[in-house]
């Protein structure tokens, strides 16, 4: 239940990063926006708050308790809806609290009972905990799901002026059963009802995990992508158990805007935290009409690839093909396999790299003809062209290439700032690059701030004061510095300088040819600033 709103590739060997701080909580409620802070409310009246959606701390409780409480924001009213049951299950109560503010120091700060929304008798088909709520974008209209095991899913009107069930005579609507912690989104003119099936309470021995119907209306049917009514069981799966975490449910839309969105849960048990029951945020994907959980952005080394070029970000210097430079008649670089061009390496005749290149003999620059140098030979075939099948100059060495030593090519690199630029990918040092998170640098909902060096080496990307990009010689904290990675709804990301010295908008890595790369403000609705985050 709650609101909080892959083709991007990760590297095998990257390092998951968790939420920070105190993320302790079961069942938390739609995490909620209040004078640039984020709040969230749990079973037993746990209450988190964040300044930036990434490190938590214990926030202040409201003054009623209950379990899976749900928390929405309309107009100057924030609605807290907290179920508990009134004796056995399946009898039950809903009841609505308001504040005009989240925050206990704002002089707007005070909880205002507002009464029970719904109830069960304990005798009905339905046991009125879990709520769920969902303020549909397109009419103004205010729904309430809520429900368990025990019974159907309902859905009820509430009037968005008070927060009250508005037809309190109608009957409820039954939409679903076999789930609980339900709610509701709308997307791309489609209703879809997001719930979570599985043993709830039973820590690392849970068997939540999160599903999804459509339909085009919000009072349903529910069909998931078989076409099975969820009101039969039927149900798409989200997000279930995975790595050192058991347990998914409680799905909340945090919509950021933009085209970004995240999705916050809980698990019922991390590993990594002694088995507790945590929140967590992840970024929500969109695959052929239908939501899916994405991944935040992991520790490791990738290169940066332009969705709009096909090309990668690298460090702009010459660059040395893996394994050294062809080798032909008399020993010059061939044709376009020299490297002209940036990420290439311009060979001049005799095979000697152009000015800013590494002088033949330096550390990492191949002996034009020389043994052991990576290129094969230039035999007789090599001498005709190597066209024959029996060698030459595409026989390759014979024996798999190893990586390029960063320390050997880097030896001839500028010692001072450099910039980055757009080239082909030839899995040279100057393009493949390190995410590390930054300790106690802050963070964005679901993921912290990351450093981005050249993999191997201390040099790190940053923003300019003219809003372009360049590589230091090392990391020193500034805000320029400090790297937000957003992944989008097709799975790219969006690559954002947590500041730009003098910038008065927020600005992003934007690709602007196959050979250069800026910055400037996002725009949703192209692809010059999505980008792929692929193993090399």
């Amino acid at each position: 239940m709650k609101h909080l709103v892959v083709a991007g590739l990760l590297a095998v060997a990257s390092v998951a990063v968790a939420l920070d701080g105190q993320i302790v909580i079961h069942d938390p409620s739609t995490v909620v926006q209040c004078d640039g802070r984020y709040y969230t409310f749990g079973t037993g009246g746990t209450a988190l708050v964040s300044d930036d959606g990434w490190t938590w701390r214990a926030g202040t409780r409201a003054p009623r308790a209950g379990m899976a409480p749900d928390l929405i924001h309309i107009g100057d009213r924030y609605y807290q809806y907290i179920s508990r049951n009134v004796g056995a299950q399946p009898k039950a109560e809903i009841n609505m609290i308001w504040s005009k503010s989240l925050d206990p120091d704002s002089p707007d700060y005070k909880w205002v009972e507002g009464g029970v929304v719904v109830s069960t008798n304990g005798i009905e088909d339905c046991n009125g905990i879990d709520p769920g709520t969902f303020l549909d974008p397109t009419t103004g209209r205010l729904w309430l799901t809520y429900g368990s095991y025990l019974g159907y899913i309902r859905l009820v009107e509430l009037d968005p002026k008070t927060g009250m069930r508005r037809h309190p005579n109608l009957r409820p609507f039954d939409i679903a059963i076999n789930c609980e912690a339900s709610t509701m989104i709308y997307h791309d003119g489609w209703y879809y009802l997001l719930a979570t099936h599985g043993s709830c309470c039973r820590g690392a021995d849970s068997g939540y995990n999160i599903r999804v119907g459509r339909g085009k209306k919000p009072t349903g049917p529910f069909l998931d992508d078989n076409g099975i009514d969820m009101i039969q069981g039927g149900g798409k799966l989200v997000i279930g158990s995975g790595g050192r975490v058991v347990g998914a449910g409680h799905f909340g839309l945090l919509d950021l805007g933009e085209g970004v969105q995240k999705f916050s849960m809980h698990w019922e048990a991390d590993f990594d935290r002694g088995g507790a029951s945590v929140i967590d945020i992840r970024p929500l994907l969109w695959k052929d009409g239908w939501p899916t959980a994405g991944e935040n952005a992991k520790e490791g080394t990738y290169q940066i690839e332009s969705v709009r070029t096909g090309t990668v970000l690298e460090l702009a210097v010459e660059g040395i093909p893996v394994g050294g430079r062809r080798a032909g008649r008399g020993g010059a670089g061939i044709g376009p396999s020299a490297g002209a061009g940036p990420g290439g390496g311009q060979a001049a005749p005799g095979g000697a790299p152009q000015a800013g290149g590494p002088p033949r003999g330096a550390p990492g620059a191949p002996q034009a003809g020389a043994r052991g140098a990576g290129a094969p030979q230039a035999g007789a075939a090599g001498a005709r062209g190597g066209m024959g099948g029996g060698g030459g100059m595409f026989a390759g060495s014979g024996s798999p290439l190893p990586d390029q030593d960063v320390n050997q090519v880097s030896a001839a690199w500028p010692s001072g700032n450099v910039d980055a630029r757009m080239a082909n990918y030839l899995c040279q040092a100057q393009q493949k690059w390190t995410l590390k998170a930054v300790p106690n640098g802050g963070g964005y909902p679901g993921s912290p701030y990351f450093r981005i060096t050249v993999a191997g080496t201390e040099r790190t990307l940053a923003a300019t004061e003219q809003g372009e990009l360049v590589v230091l010689p090392a990391f020193t904290g500034g805000p320029e510095q400090l790297w937000r990675l957003d992944q989008l709804a097709d799975g790219s990301w969006r690559i954002m300088p947590k500041a730009v010295p003098n910038a008065k908008v927020p600005m992003a890595v934007s690709a602007i040819g196959a050979s250069s790369a800026t910055l400037s403000k996002y725009d949703p609705a192209g692809n010059k600033h999505r980008w792929l985050l692929k193993r090399p």
